[in-house]
């Protein structure tokens, strides 16, 4: 069976997205910083932008897709017409919706029955590949409360936020095992495979 991944860029605060999230700051006040590692070094962190990549299919949360607030049935994401996945991704959220193609193998299907199903629809999915839970934060939150990551990769970011969407908030007693750590000026890559 595959296994099941998260990969979330956080502030050493713990928070992976600001305070004041809004559709023009979809990752909050200062949360955009959190990424320069990726795109200011990308070169320095091929293998971590890879293994963020590679999933054979991703869920994520409703925010994550159209960010706080109501959303149009017409909005497609914010990544353009080509997001980067190259994957079907299962979005959790209370609001039916038709599976939204898109160019690159990009195929967002929305999931209103709990994250139980969107795991069996992903791993369906996925085939053999792993299965990333891209995020944000409750999403994560809610699958690790569950005991359904096997590896969390955590980037942080050597930065305070003071405040937003926190990671690891009501997860409970987590037995994490470093099995990788690394990095640069931008960030601190750490790789926990998760006891259950």
């Amino acid at each position: 069976m595959s296994r099941v991944t998260c990969d979330l860029t956080m502030s050493i605060d713990g928070f992976v997205a600001g305070p004041n999230q809004s559709p023009e700051e979809p990752l909050g006040r200062g949360g955009e910083d959190l990424h320069r590692w990726m795109f200011e070094e990308p070169e320095a962190h091929t293998a971590a932008i890879e293994g963020i990549l590679e999933a054979g299919a991703y869920i994520m949360g409703r925010n994550m897709f159209a960010g706080p607030g109501e959303w149009a049935e017409d909005w497609r994401g914010w990544w353009g017409e080509e997001p980067p996945y190259h994957a079907p991704v299962f979005v959790l959220t209370h609001q039916a919706r038709e599976p939204l193609e898109m160019q690159g193998g990009t195929t967002f299907h929305f999931v209103n029955d709990g994250i139980e199903s969107a795991l069996s629809r992903a791993r369906e999915a996925a085939g053999t590949k792993d299965v990333a839970i891209a995020g944000g934060a409750e999403t994560a939150n809610q699958f690790l409360a569950a005991g359904l990551i096997d590896e969390l990769r955590l980037h942080i970011s050597p930065m305070v936020l003071g405040g937003g969407a926190r990671l690891l908030d009501g997860v409970g007693n987590l037995k994490l095992e470093p099995t990788e750590v690394g990095g640069t000026s931008l960030v601190t890559h750490v790789r926990y495979r998760i006891g259950h």
